[in-house]
């Protein structure tokens, strides 16, 4: 591994974007991995990182140790698994996003990429699209050199018992349903949570300063920015 590369620390390893951003680093010399959980994950095979497992309350304390140059953070819930309570969810998605956030500044986190959702607005009627737009509004606050703002649409990809029935639904419909969103509502198009990943990863190394949010489109654009491993 080079001497140069990338510390990055992955936060919400055990959810499905968390654990693209596992597979996607693995045989990048580029990159220096290691992940922060709430529990233990199957690790992809091949993978090189160090994953440490532990309470929130001690995430800093690892932020500490590890001091990493960058963090994507993927933690987050679901309505169903809140129990479809409001402090609960916010408990996770807003509460723990923004400790996590805090605790990375104070340890010296120069880059933060957060995944948000689309359509995320501070003044939007619906309590999630409220919570993530609050969520975003705070982080801006906390001035990191470079922040960078996910806000993907549907996310395509394989999670572990974990499907909402409505979610399958729309997996199923996203290639039809892409294919009639056009214009501004290209942003609510289904995307793949591999390109995602690639994309905060790809964004956790960019160097320039300042708050970037990006869309469906721009998470490709900066998906593709991506170096490609060279195999034989």
């Amino acid at each position: 591994m080079s001497d140069d590369a990338l510390r990055l620390c992955v936060i919400g390893a055990t959810g499905l974007i968390g654990g693209k951003v596992m597979e996607e680093c693995i045989g990048r010399e580029d990159v220096r991995l290691s992940a922060i959980a709430r529990r233990e994950t199957k690790l992809p095979r091949g993978i090189r990182i160090e994953l440490f497992v532990a309470e929130p309350a001690k995430w800093g304390e690892v932020l500490e140790a590890l001091r990493p140059k960058a963090v994507i953070c993927a933690l987050g819930t679901t309505w169903k698994k809140a129990g479809e309570d409001e402090e609960a969810f916010r408990a996770v998605d807003q509460h723990l996003v923004l400790e996590t956030a805090r605790a990375a500044k104070e340890q010296g986190v120069d880059r933060f990429v957060a995944v948000s959702s689309v359509g995320s607005d501070t003044a939007s009627k619906n309590f999630y699209l409220r919570v993530k737009g609050e969520t975003e509004r705070e982080l801006t606050k906390l001035r990191f050199n470079r922040l960078d703002i996910l806000r993907p649409g549907l996310l395509r990809g394989k999670r572990e018992n974990d499907r909402r029935m409505g979610e399958r639904i729309g997996i199923a419909a996203a290639p039809v349903a892409n294919l009639l969103l056009h214009g501004k509502y290209r942003q609510y198009r289904a995307i793949e949570a591999k390109t995602v990943a690639q994309a905060a990863i790809a964004l956790a190394k960019s160097a320039a300063r300042g708050r970037f949010v990006h869309d469906n489109d721009g998470i490709v654009r900066a998906a593709k920015r991506l170096p490609q491993l060279i195999t034989d």
